[in-house]
C-alpha cells in the first residue's frame, strides 16, 4: 500500500498511511502541520490515534524547534528482541513456572531492584554511565528532584524494571518455531519527571511570549534558546537511559532462562528500537529533529520490531527507506479505543479467549491491554508494505505484563 489520505488544512500537508482513523486524531494531525516550526510535511502511520496535543503514531519533523509533548512522557520507550538457539520443543508443556521466574528477577507495575543490590556488579556499571550526565541536567533543573521522591535512588533502583500499561516481556515463536525473547519498556519514572518538567516549561515559554497555539500540548522549545539546550540534554539522556534500562532487562531475563530451560546461545543481531524519541535527521537535503512519536526508523535495510497486543502476532521487519515517512514505519498495532472502554467493553473470560495458548495474566487487572482494545497488526501490515518488509512473524507464548 502507500499514502491513503492527505490532508491540507495546515501550513503543511499531513500524509495518512491509513483510512482507519478517528476525527480526533485526524484535528490533531492538523493541529500539527499549522505550526510554523513544522517543515515539509506531517506522516501519520498506520496505526494512528488519539494521543496528547499530537497523535501517537506520527512523525513529525520540525525546524530549529522541538515539541516536548510530542515527544512525550516515556522518552525512549521502544523495544529489545533477540533470538535464541532454541525451538518450540525445547520449552516445557508449561510456561507458569517460567513466567513466575522472569516475573521474580525483572520488577514489573511499581516495583523495583532494591537500592543495595543495584549498587553492585553489572547494574551498578551501567548506573554509573548514566549518573554524570543525570547530574548536569538536574544542576540545571533542581525542581525535577521534588517531582519524584527519593529521586536519586529511584532512578537507579528502576534500571532494568518493565514497569505496567503497555509495556511487556514475551517469549515468542516465529514460523520455524524458533524462540525469541521480546521486551517493550522506556524510562520509567525519570523519564516521565523529565518530561512533564519539560512539557510544563515549554508551556510557560510559549505564554511568556504569547505565542497562540491550536494545542497548548504542541507548545515547543526554538533553538539557541537555554530551555531547547536544556531539554535536548534531558531528552538525549532519558533515551539512553530508555536503551540501558532494556538492555538491562534483556540480560536478567537471558540469566533467568538459562536456568530454567535447557542450555541454549543466543543466535543473530540483538534488535534495540527506540519508537517515542526524537532525533537529528536529514531529509530531502534538510537537517531536521525528526520526533517519531509511536513509530520507529525504518530506513533502508534497517531492522526493527512491530508488536501487535498481547494475544497477536508480531514482526521483525526491515526498512525500506521510504522518504515520504521519513524513512520510518507504525511501532505496533495502536488501540482502538481507550483503556476505559476497553474495561467497560470487555470481560475477563474475553480476555481468556483472546489469549487463549498464551501464558500470561488473565485477570481483571489487564483487561484494558486486551487483543480486542488494539488494531488489527495484520491490517497495519497491510498498509505500509512500502514502508517495511517482513523479515520474521513471531507469535508469542508466554506474556508479562506489569
Amino acid at each position: 500500500m502507500a499514502i491513503r489520505v492527505q490532508l491540507n488544512k495546515g501550513r503543511v500537508p499531513v500524509k495518512v498511511w491509513t483510512e482507519d482513523i478517528e476525527h480526533e486524531a485526524l484535528q490533531q494531525l492538523i493541529n500539527v502541520s499549522q505550526l510554523p516550526i513544522v517543515h515539509g510535511h506531517v506522516a501519520a502511520m498506520p496505526d494512528v490515534h488519539t494521543g496528547i496535543g499530537a497523535t501517537v503514531g506520527s512523525v513529525i519533523p520540525t525546524k530549529n524547534a522541538i515539541i516536548p509533548a510530542a515527544v512525550g512522557v516515556d522518552i525512549g520507550c521502544g523495544m529489545n528482541a533477540v533470538r535464541l538457539t532454541l525451538s518450540a520443543k525445547d520449552l516445557p508443556d508449561s510456561l507458569a513456572k517460567v513466567r513466575g521466574a522472569i516475573e521474580d528477577a525483572v520488577p514489573v507495575g511499581f516495583s523495583q531492584h532494591d537500592y543495595d543490590k543495584a549498587n553492585r556488579g553489572t547494574h551498578a556499571r551501567a548506573a554509573r554511565a548514566l549518573s554524570e550526565r543525570l547530574d548536569s541536567v538536574v544542576k540545571k533543573h533542581p525542581e525535577v528532584m521534588k517531582m519524584q521522591r527519593q529521586f536519586a535512588r529511584t532512578w537507579i533502583c528502576q534500571l532494568g524494571t518493565l514497569g505496567g500499561g503497555n509495556h511487556f516481556i514475551e517469549v515468542c515463536l516465529d514460523a520455524e518455531d524458533r524462540a525469541w525473547v521480546m521486551l517493550h519498556s522506556g524510562s520509567r519514572g525519570i523519564g516521565n519527571v523529565l518530561g512533564r518538567h519539560f512539557i510544563a516549561a515549554a508551556r510557560r515559554d510559549m505564554e511568556r511570549h504569547h505565542i497562540n497555539l491550536p494545542d497548548r500540548n504542541l507548545a515547543y522549545f526554538s533553538e539557541g534558546s537555554e530551555l531547547f539546550d536544556d531539554y535536548v540534554e534531558a531528552v538525549e539522556w532519558a533515551q539512553d537511559y530508555a536503551m540501558a534500562n532494556r538492555r538491562r532487562m534483556m540480560a536478567l531475563i537471558i540469566e533467568t532462562l538459562r536456568r530454567h530451560l535447557p542450555p541454549f546461545d543466543t543466535d543473530g543481531e540483538a534488535i534495540n528500537c527506540h519508537h517515542n524519541y526524537v532525533a537529528r535527521e536529514t531529509h530531502f537535503g534538510e537537517k531536521l529533529f525528526i520526533t517519531r512519536k509511536g513509530a520507529i526508523s525504518a530506513r533502508e535495510g534497517e531492522l526493527g520490531i512491530i508488536p501487535g497486543s498481547m494475544g497477536a502476532k508480531s514482526y521483525i521487519v526491515r526498512g525500506l527507506g521510504n522518504a515520504e515517512s521519513y524513512c520510518s514505519c507504525a511501532h505496533g498495532a495502536g488501540r482502538r479505543m481507550s483503556r476505559t472502554e476497553a474495561k467497560r467493553r470487555f470481560s475477563r473470560d474475553d480476555l481468556a479467549a483472546q489469549t487463549r495458548g498464551v501464558e500470561c495474566r488473565k485477570d481483571a487487572g489487564v483487561i484494558d491491554e486486551i487483543p480486542g482494545a488494539y488494531k488489527d497488526i495484520d491490517a497495519v501490515m497491510a498498509n505500509q508494505s512500502d514502508l517495511v518488509e517482513v523479515v520474521y512473524t513471531l507469535k508469542q507464548v508466554l506474556c508479562v505484563k506489569g
